[in-house]
């Protein structure tokens, strides 16, 4: 009998040897890919923006400079509650513009007086930041900082002297206040100022003054994970617009050689990426749920709708972009009823429309898949777990899906993703669904990338049908869902 184990360990130790050997390769990844930090933050999905300064105060969008701190007097601030609603409403972080181009800091700087430590607010001890800070750790939102390159109120502005200054400021921020996900910069940079009582126009070389590669050095190097958000990224892009679109096209990968903070004539080409960009440079989405940045009064009736906002939703998130909706403070230091309950609106939305999934668990069957290896079958499409995925073999481009409901459902939205960890591949798709005993296009596009949502006409069918048209290299695909 003691041979009896041993021979089955052998045989076990045989299949697995066999299992090794004809083992099929996953894809190999088409680059550039996405870091860690970099996913994790795709899968945000929907971040805030959070504009509140003196400006709230002022009625104005861009300060001059000139603005004593005695202004900024909100009658009944509560942090808690900007974090508790957009933790309940669904937003993963808050970005909180710390010092905007009025330079007004929004916490106690030691290198400046134009601060919140000579405001009445809290009798000069007050620091927002912290407040902010501490509340997204509270509600487990992650937290973000926007400081401004440009700087209307600073004597220095435009001499040497002020990047020292904005460097020792962009210290004090990355450690005295907890982790940052994402620095937020922009390409404002010159122009028409007070500096420090001189006014006048002041213009600077945004491709060399700043010297970023130095700043972002200094950053990373006390806090590594942060993501760097301009124009050109390195790490984030803007979108090319503040309507809150992405482009149909989307391609999450730029070459950013020539491209610089508030460099002119490239709207498009931050709008749809580049096809055969050298870099992982995703596009942010950056709108505010009001005609302004910061909070006006006579706004108030002016505030997107749910259904304004779920638009948004579908032409950021849903062409693989992340959301940054800006949600701004009023005077009284509280997000405005008519933004909340804009707000609890979108969020009840997103959660009726994308409430069952027709695809999951649904039958699923291809034109074929990787080595016929069940590592790779289509049935990964719909098992809802993101780290599992189809693919074809490498010579296959292009390839089709079909997903059986088991019974005539009405479907109008359709929601597929790339398994980006190998890179964005495909180029072009198109939807069908089965009607009237044939085929029907319902839908078509270009890129999917992390995520794409398509709304379609409303269908009644018993199965829909994907197809790969065209791919930069065999197509890998680790989610569809239906609704």
């Amino acid at each position: 009998m003691k041979y009896v184990g041993i021979i089955k360990t052998v045989i076990l130790f045989l299949a697995i040897a066999v299992e090794h050997a004809y083992a099929v390769e996953p894809p190999a990844p088409v680059l550039p890919v996405p870091s860690e930090n970099q996913l994790a933050w795709h899968e945000m999905e929907t971040n805030a923006f959070i504009h509140f300064t003196i400006n709230t105060f002022t009625g104005r969008e861009w300060g001059y400079g000139d603005e004593s701190p005695t202004l900024f007097n909100p009658s009944a601030l509560n942090v808690d509650q900007w974090i508790s609603t957009l933790k309940e409403t669904g937003f993963k972080g808050v970005i909180l513009t710390c010092k905007h181009h009025d330079g007004f800091c929004l916490w106690p700087s030691k290198y400046t007086e134009h601060s919140i430590k000579n405001s009445p607010y809290k009798n000069g001890k007050g620091d927002i930041v912290k407040e902010v800070s501490d509340a997204c750790r509270k509600y487990n939102l992650k937290f973000g900082v926007y400081l401004s390159p440009w700087d209307r109120n600073h004597k220095d502005y435009g001499k040497p002297a002020y990047i020292t200054y904005y460097r020792n400021q962009l210290k004090e921020l990355f450690t005295d206040y907890g982790p940052v996900f994402e620095m937020w910069f922009d390409g404002a940079n010159g122009g028409d100022g007070y500096y420090g009582g001189a006014r006048e126009t002041r213009k600077i070389d945004s491709k060399t003054y700043y010297d970023w590669p130095t700043t972002l050095n200094l950053i990373r190097s006390i806090q590594p994970q942060v993501l760097f958000f301009s124009d050109s990224g390195p790490d984030i892009r803007w979108v090319g617009n503040e309507k809150g679109y992405a482009g149909e096209t989307n391609w999450n990968t730029l070459t950013p050689d020539t491209l610089y903070p508030g460099k002119p004539g490239i709207g498009n080409l931050l709008n749809t990426g580049s096809i055969d960009g050298t870099k992982w440079i995703p596009a942010e989405v950056d709108v505010s749920i009001r005609p302004g940045w910061f909070y006006h009064s006579e706004e108030d009736a002016w505030v997107k709708t749910p259904e304004q906002l779920f638009d948004i939703y579908l032409t950021s998130v849903g062409r693989g972009a992340v959301l940054l909706l800006n949600v701004p403070p009023d005077r009284r230091g509280l997000i405005h009823e008519n933004d909340v309950k804009s707000l609890q609106g979108f969020k009840q939305l997103l959660d009726s429309v994308f409430a069952n999934n027709l695809a999951k668990g649904a039958s699923v069957k291809a034109s074929g898949y990787r080595g016929k290896s069940k590592k790779y079958a289509p049935k990964n499409l719909t098992d809802v777990n993101k780290e599992t995925y189809w693919a074809t073999d490498d010579k296959e481009h292009t390839g089709w899906f079909e997903i059986d409901f088991g019974k005539r459902q009405t479907v109008s939205y359709v929601l597929l993703q790339e398994y980006i960890k190998l890179g964005q591949r495909v180029k072009s798709f198109s939807i069908e669904a089965w009607k009237d005993n044939k085929w029907q296009q319902i839908s078509k596009g270009t890129t999917i990338g992390y995520k794409r949502i398509l709304k379609v006409d409303p269908v009644t069918t018993q199965k829909i049908r994907v197809n790969i048209l065209d791919s930069k290299a065999c197509p890998v695909l680790s989610n569809v869902a239906v609704y």
